[in-house]
């Protein structure tokens, strides 16, 4: 098999290679798809054999893509072939026998992080960070590991598609890991103070900010002269994209069920201000009812409805065997869609060749296990919500498993299935006008109240 050669790069790509080896400190913001894996391996390969400027090289990924994505595409190039590297996930043997083999390029999970620090000789000379959005908690224990490192590492790049999915706060740690505090600021309470004000609060505590009104612009200038950010679409041919609702309506007793759990629910809150807290289990509860199940205080299934169900059946059997990939967000809705039809969860390796080679008709995906890196475009099309979730950043990766560079389909179809008269309503509302997550979650239980 003749592999492709750096010449099969595009040429944003190779102007993405030449400015991570021009900044010893990078942040590349590129849409899911664009090939930031072997941008940042191909400028690897660069610092590594041609002006020696790095020996040692750190490669952070969620679980899945550190084991399957990065290794897949190392053995995909043929100018990447030389490079050796070793995968330090799985049980602590196994991480230790990893980091024995003295690779070029050591691949760890975000999960191990700490254990790499506080129980291993820091000697990485370089950092890369997929998915930097997923540094965005700087009291995570995550990233008080990497800090703490940060001063060792020589070169670092910071690799994401949604670096601010939640709002410009998220920026400050994603950027005091890269350039430890030069544009933004060593203190995250100096950057809130600089650059937003007090949203929601009820009296002396804050519980959401909101910029001001320079805020926007002042920070994107802060962070240009490291970072670049580019659109699929401004750069490569893609599929069309389609983005539709399947609408089932609850019949009367089904959602008066609804509206009793709502305001029983509701009233629990009335008498104070709405929290991010209250507000996440007012609209887990209602999201779980409009999917059709609920769970007890025993954590016991209780049915309520099979509206979605029987719309998932219609999808499935309107595809006539074309594969479907399913996106679920509850437990019950993964075990209930289970018990009515024949489908396979993607988790493992297996999963995800199985799937590409067209041998899942119906698959279910997770977001938060499988939003970020996973290519899974070859082996279907079209992907349907039966649950959704609040975040913009899950909701945007996972569609873009299906949506991206190398998808073989003329047109991409995402579909909806929607709860008329409930919160999926104003969750898919919050996600098309790409609100914040935060407060798009407590203006929709105000509105409830």
């Amino acid at each position: 098999m003749n592999l492709p050669d750096r010449t099969s790069l595009h040429d944003y790509q190779k102007f993405s290679v030449n400015f991570i080896e021009e900044h010893p400190c990078a942040a590349i913001l590129l849409d899911c798809g664009m090939g930031k894996s072997v941008i940042s391996l191909t400028a690897i390969a660069d610092l590594l054999f041609d002006s020696f400027e790095v020996h040692r090289i750190l490669i952070i990924a969620p679980l899945r893509v550190a084991r399957d994505s990065w290794p897949l595409e190392l053995s995909k190039w043929e100018h990447l072939k030389h490079l050796t590297f070793s995968v330090a996930v799985g049980t602590l043997a196994e991480r230790k026998a990893a980091l024995a083999r003295n690779a070029d390029i050591t691949i760890i999970n975000r999960e191990n992080v700490e254990w790499l620090v506080e129980n291993n000789d820091f000697d990485y000379d370089m950092v890369v960070i997929d998915e930097l959005s997923s540094f965005k908690n700087h009291s995570a224990k995550r990233f008080k590991a990497l800090q703490k490192v940060r001063p060792k590492v020589k070169r670092i790049v910071g690799l994401t598609g949604t670096p601010s999915s939640n709002g410009l706060m998220d920026l400050w740690s994603e950027f005091r890991l890269l350039d430890m505090g030069e544009r933004l600021g060593k203190f995250i309470t100096r950057y809130r103070e600089a650059f937003f004000m007090p949203d929601k609060r009820n009296g002396q505590q804050v519980f959401s900010y909101k910029p001001r009104p320079y805020a926007e612009e002042e920070i994107y200038r802060r962070i240009s002269d490291i970072t670049i950010s580019m659109k699929c679409t401004d750069h490569l041919k893609m599929p069309e994209l389609i983005s539709s609702q399947y609408e089932v309506m609850l019949s009367p007793d089904e959602h008066k069920q609804y509206e009793s759990l709502k305001t029983e629910l509701v009233l629990t809150v009335s008498d104070g201000e709405i929290t991010a807290a209250n507000a996440a289990a007012l609209t887990n509860k209602l999201s779980q009812l409009a999917n059709g199940a609920i769970y007890d205080d025993e954590k016991n299934i209780i049915e309520i409805h099979s509206r979605k169900l029987d719309a998932l059946e219609d999808i499935i059997e309107s595809a006539n065997g074309n594969p479907i990939l399913v996106a679920y967000w509850f437990k019950h809705d993964l075990e209930r869609i289970r018990k009515r039809f024949d489908v396979r969860e993607i988790k493992t390796s297996k999963d995800i060749t199985d799937w590409n080679a067209g041998k899942i008709p119906v698959a279910l995906i997770h977001p938060a296990s499988a939003g970020h890196g996973l290519n899974l475009q070859s082996g279907g099309s079209t992907l349907v919500w039966f649950g959704l979730t609040w975040s913009l950043e899950l909701y945007q990766q996972t569609n873009a498993r299906l949506w991206r560079q190398g998808q073989t389909a003329g047109t991409v179809v995402i579909q909806h299935i929607i709860a008329k008269g409930t919160i999926d309503e104003r969750v898919l509302k919050a996600l098309s006008k790409k609100e914040l997550t935060q407060n798009a979650l407590i203006d929709a239980v105000k509105a409830e109240v």
